[in-house]
């Protein structure tokens, strides 16, 4: 199977998997968020998205795990493979998430862990990096803070992003950015 195809199965595989979940949130978003980050190769993002918490709720020893989607807008810019000129590139992402908020829930710190699709308007490419594909995966690592407790309306979270076509096609260099987020419930 060609990695061009076998990417497009997988796309294909995940999408029938996540439309079951669809029933599982309500349309409208609870959150949204801002971002911003930067990366190797003075690679620089800003970004803002929405959120839709999932009707999932689990509660363990010692914490409580939920989940959600976001959609993410990013506009990234970085300059060009022979340094000629800086490029910006238009990324959207969507990204299911899984956050553990400590405490079983009573702390207003939380970690949170993603894995989703990525589209930029063009393939990404820095002094460092040269992309083969539009279409990459996109996963995320972060810590966060809900400010006024776990029920507050606001948070603040660092996070590390990195997306990258997961081997699918070559070359896949990969782009890592270290992002501070802001987000507010609606």
């Amino acid at each position: 199977m060609q990695p061009r195809s076998l990417a497009r199965a997988c796309v294909a595989s995940a999408l029938v998997a996540v439309l079951p979940l669809a029933r599982a949130f309500d349309l409208r978003p609870d959150a949204f968020t801002l971002q911003s980050g930067a990366g190797e190769h003075s690679v620089r993002m800003v970004g803002a998205g929405l959120r839709w918490a999932w009707d999932f709720e689990s509660m363990r020893r010692s914490a409580e795990l939920t989940a959600h989607t976001e959609l993410l807008a990013n506009q990234w810019r970085a300059e060009l493979a022979d340094r000629s000129a800086v490029v910006q590139y238009t990324q959207l992402v969507l990204l299911p998430t899984l956050r553990m908020r400590l405490a079983r829930g009573a702390s207003p710190w939380f970690l949170e862990v993603g894995l989703g699709l990525s589209w930029t308007d063009h393939p990404f490419q820095t002094p460092g990096h040269t992309f083969s594909t539009q279409w990459n995966f996109q996963d995320v690592l972060g810590a966060g803070y809900t400010i006024g407790g776990p029920k507050g309306r606001d948070e603040i979270q660092l996070r590390l992003a990195h997306f990258s076509n997961a081997g699918l096609e070559s070359p896949n260099p990969g782009e890592t950015c270290v992002q501070l987020r802001f987000a507010r419930r609606f």
